[in-house]
């Protein structure tokens, strides 16, 4: 019984690890998602501003 009990702490204890591994990889492809999103908007911003330069022209 003993041995079950423990396989199954060290079970619980590898998907817990695993779970936080996967929860960090969220979280690092979501701020990749938003650097990426910001990368765009400034982009953006800059390709208005230069369309402004060259129509004050």
């Amino acid at each position: 019984m003993e041995v079950t009990e423990r396989h199954e702490n060290i079970y619980n204890g590898y998907n817990k690890v695993r779970y936080i591994e996967l929860e960090r990889e969220k979280e690092r492809e979501r701020e990749k998602e938003r650097k990426r999103e910001s990368e765009r908007e400034r982009e953006k911003k800059r390709r208005r501003e230069k369309l402004k330069q060259k129509l004050n022209d």
